[in-house]
């Protein structure tokens, strides 16, 4: 199955691209599809502590299982603006 990954501010700057088309087998979970993509980008390890997880725009749990067509974002942690 194809998953369309979104990549934001340094995940982006680290891959290199806004996004990638990502080939998975079926019934792979959010983790796995992002243990995966940590694998081939190592740099990324150091935010997977705080990074986000969306599946077709809604933040959802890494043990959401992903279906062909997903799209899949990883956003950067989120800080408060000025007051």
């Amino acid at each position: 199955m194809q998953i369309r990954l979104r990549l934001f501010a340094t995940y982006r700057e680290i891959v290199g691209s806004r996004g990638l088309t990502w080939s998975a087998r079926d019934g792979i979970t959010l983790r796995e599809l992002v243990d995966g993509i940590v694998a081939k980008y190592p740099r990324l390890a150091d935010h997977r502590g705080s990074m986000l997880l969306a599946v077709n725009e809604a933040i959802v749990s890494p043990e959401r299982v992903l279906n062909d067509g997903d799209e899949v974002a990883l956003l950067p942690p989120v800080s408060g603006g000025a007051r």
